[in-house]
C-alpha cells in the first residue's frame, strides 16, 4: 500500500486545448467547510468562467466531486481519480474552465480536466500525513468480530483485508489517528489474549 499523504501547500497549473483554458488549483483542507470556502473563493476569482469543477478527499477519506454542468463523468470523477492516485487526503482540487468555442468531446474533457488537476497536484507537492498511522494486523478467525468492534470504537478504517493467504488468521491493514494506535494495540491484545499481532506500516 502506498503511504498516505496530504498536500504540502497550494498548487496551480494551466492546460489549454482547442482554445479552452483549464486552470487547476489544489488546496490543503481540514474538512468540508474549508473546502466549500476555497471553492467559493475560486468562483469569486473567476466569475466569468463557464465551469468550476471540483473534487475533494477529506481527511477521513470521504470523497465527493462535481462536474458543474459538464457531461457526467468527464470532470469531477477524473479529478478525484488524480487525487486518489496521488494518495492525497485533506485535498481539494478545483479546475476552472474558460470555453474556447470548440467542443472537446468526452475523451477530450476527461484528458483536459485530469491534466489540469495533475499539474496542480504536482505544483503543490505532497508530504506524509503525520496524523495517521497504518497498522498491519494478523488476527485469528475466532477473534475477528472483536477486532472489527475495536476498529469501529477507535474510529479506524479497514483499508485492506486478506482472508486467503493464511488458513488460521486474517491479515488486515487498518488506518487510524496516530495517537490512538498504541491504545488500540493494547486493547486488541487484551481482547484476544495476545493472539492478534500488530505491527506498524
Amino acid at each position: 500500500m502506498s503511504e498516505r499523504r496530504r498536500p504540502a501547500g497550494y498548487g496551480t497549473g494551466t492546460y489549454e486545448e482547442k482554445r479552452s483554458r483549464f486552470i487547476g488549483e489544489l488546496f490543503p483542507i481540514s474538512g468540508e467547510d474549508q473546502a466549500r470556502e476555497c471553492l467559493a473563493q475560486v468562483k469569486k476569482k473567476y466569475p466569468d468562467a463557464r465551469h468550476h469543477c471540483w473534487a475533494w478527499v477529506l481527511p477521513d477519506g470521504s470523497c465527493r466531486w462535481s462536474d458543474d454542468g459538464e457531461p457526467g463523468g468527464t470532470a469531477g470523477g477524473p479529478m478525484a481519480a488524480v487525487l486518489k492516485g496521488a494518495d492525497l487526503y485533506g485535498a481539494l482540487c478545483v479546475v476552472t474552465r474558460y470555453f474556447g468555442g470548440t467542443l472537446l468531446g468526452s475523451g477530450g474533457l476527461v484528458r483536459a480536466y485530469s491534466k489540469a488537476a495533475a499539474l496542480a497536484v504536482a505544483d503543490g507537492g505532497s508530504e506524509p500525513d503525520p496524523d495517521m498511522a497504518l497498522l498491519r494486523l494478523a488476527c485469528p478467525w475466532e477473534h475477528l468480530d472483536r477486532l472489527h468492534r475495536l476498529v469501529r470504537e477507535y474510529e479506524g478504517a479497514l483499508l485492506e483485508s486478506d482472508y486467503a493467504s493464511d488458513p488460521e488468521r486474517a491479515l488486515l491493514t487498518v488506518e487510524l489517528l496516530a495517537d490512538r494506535a498504541e491504545p488500540f494495540a493494547r486493547r486488541l491484545a487484551d481482547a484476544t489474549g495476545g493472539k492478534a499481532s500488530v505491527t506498524g506500516p
